[in-house]
């Protein structure tokens, strides 16, 4: 893919969050607790880029990038930060609803994780392409579909599925027409969430072919959410990991693979199966921190093989330890371990990376 660097800030950049935090605030019985599902979040996505989102169930993976689509309903409210895209001239938070669905499906689009949240089950294909497509794209009925049909042949697809309803096709063939309808009005941006997690691995090949393909007919830029790593391996470009509402380390998607430097990164690339490998996974010990609660300090020590008494007490700045790579570690920023000698011996403490 041909996504511009933009590691000083000088190029082009699509998407540009700031310091951002989402919580869920609820109140019970007059008391106030916040769920902090989203907490200081800085990330870029350039143009034509494909940014992969990765980490385990309730990092604040889904509560991000609601957030970012301007989604939100209570409880969840944001308390902080910015939000800006390229084709506003403001914060996505500034524009009032008539300006918000505007912008929908013609610059920000979203494929969901199940085709049924965006298909109606009671109306033809043909009706949600009128539903979502029709308002944004200004065409006469005989040219609206005439680039309906155009569209689902670039993607491969039969015109007939137009006339199809949603129960009658396949669930690998709904992912497409979902992907289809959040390509046709080629939006600025895509949000992409878990869109092949329901799918059986030969399908879920050909739907990653299908938005790899369809994000570089039209020059999109997106936002790719899976827990799954070999799929993030297939198309991100780059590759944020998330840990109980922050994000812990950044780099283009082979430097992951090649030299994780988080020791949470590094226990994902090591649950990988390898063939041929037929040694035992090690299992991360604990489970997630509750978001109601976190620890103090490095939200990820109480189950790192890493910490120091730093980690307990002071949270870690996501710093960067090349121009395309950053990492919230204390073990690895040069502010703690000013020889900047990581890698090869976190790894051995750890014994998770060859």
């Amino acid at each position: 893919m041909n996504a511009r660097p933009h590691a000083d800030g000088s190029a082009d950049v699509m998407l540009d969050v700031k310091n951002l935090r989402a919580y869920y605030v609820m109140k019970y019985f007059g008391t106030q607790r916040e769920v902090r599902a989203v907490d200081d979040i800085s990330l870029r996505v350039g143009r034509n880029e494909i940014y992969g989102l990765a980490g385990e169930s309730s990092s604040g993976k889904t509560t991000f990038i609601k957030t970012i689509a301007a989604a939100i309903r209570p409880p969840l409210t944001v308390v902080g930060g910015s939000i800006r895209y390229s084709f506003l001239d403001r914060d996505i938070y500034r524009l009032d609803r008539a300006a918000l669905s505007a912008i929908r499906w013609r610059h920000l689009s979203y494929i969901p994780q199940g085709s049924m949240n965006v298909l109606n089950p009671v109306r033809r294909v043909r009706e949600s392409f009128i539903d979502f497509a029709l308002p944004h794209m200004d065409l006469p009925k005989q040219r609206f579909f005439a680039a309906i049909v155009a569209h689902l042949e670039r993607l491969q697809l039969a015109p007939g599925v137009l006339d199809a309803y949603p129960h009658e096709l396949s669930g690998g063939m709904r992912q497409r027409i979902a992907i289809a309808l959040a390509t046709v009005c080629r939006p600025d941006f895509i949000i992409a969430d878990e869109p092949t997690t329901a799918l059986d691995v030969v399908v879920q090949k050909s739907v990653l072919e299908l938005i790899r393909e369809a994000q570089r007919e039209i020059a999109s830029s997106m936002i790719f959410v899976t827990h799954d790593m070999a799929v993030h391996a297939n198309i991100s470009d780059r590759l944020g990991i998330m840990y109980a509402g922050r994000l812990v380390e950044e780099a283009p998607t082979a430097e992951i693979f090649r030299s994780p430097k988080h020791p949470y990164t590094q226990h994902l690339i090591a649950s990988l199966p390898r063939i041929g490998d037929l040694s035992a996974k090690r299992a991360l010990t604990g489970a997630p921190p509750s978001l109601a609660e976190p620890p103090s300090g490095c939200r990820f020590h109480p189950r790192c093989p890493l910490a120091m008494d730093i980690c307990r007490e002071t949270h870690p700045e996501l710093v960067s330890i090349d121009p395309r790579h950053r990492v919230a570690c204390h073990a690895v920023s040069p502010a703690v371990r000013p020889d900047g000698v990581f890698g090869a011996t976190a790894k051995q403490r750890t014994g998770l990376v060859q």
